[in-house]
């Protein structure tokens, strides 16, 4: 008798794999295969995106960070500048011929300040602009990372259902994580 439960049981086996290839869905271990297959590469993607949104994340700091130093430079050559404004219109002021040359010595070096000034205006500009790269392209490796974990959610989920629609689905939403990615590596 236990050899008939055997039998019995591979027989019902046999059946079910029959009636799946019927059906055009082919066996269910091979459906298995694709499915972990295309999990762990959308989980692969999604690892290498996530590192490379957090070095841009990084980035985009370090680049706002150097922004505000320069930033701070500029403020400071530009009160530099006004202060000796004030002092070259107060020596023009004064009515003895000696004050007069320090009042144009003053000028002179507040045109010196200001090329100093705008020069680090121009680098606080650069800065931001390369904090706002870094930082899209950190988006756009974050929403590869985020769409990815819901593909792998998806994944699991017909895994658990024995349902194909819903691996299609994981398929579309792992695809929509993949464009993203390449979106981050394409030059803006």
């Amino acid at each position: 008798m236990p050899e008939e439960g055997i039998e019995t049981q591979e027989l019902k086996e046999k059946l079910d794999e029959s009636e799946e290839h019927a059906r055009g869905e082919g066996s269910p271990a091979r459906w298995i295969l694709w499915l972990s297959m295309s999990t762990a590469i959308i989980a692969v993607l999604a690892a290498i995106a996530s590192l490379e949104s957090g070095a841009y994340a990084n980035d985009a700091i370090v680049q706002k960070n150097d922004a505000i130093l320069h930033q701070s430079k500029a403020d400071d050559a530009w009160s530099y500048y006004q202060a000796k404004g004030i002092k070259a219109a107060f020596y023009e002021t004064q009515a003895d011929p000696k004050w007069r040359d320090a009042a144009e010595k003053e000028k002179k070096g507040q045109e010196d300040l200001r090329a100093e000034a705008e020069k680090e205006q121009d680098t606080v500009k650069e800065m931001d602009e390369k904090s706002e790269q870094s930082l899209h392209v950190h988006h756009q490796f974050a929403k590869s990372v985020t769409i990815s974990q819901v593909a792998i959610a998806l994944a699991a989920i017909a895994a658990l259902t024995r349902r194909r629609s819903m691996w299609w689905v994981s398929l579309a939403a792992g695809a929509a994580g993949a464009w993203f990615f390449i979106l981050g590596f394409l030059p803006h």
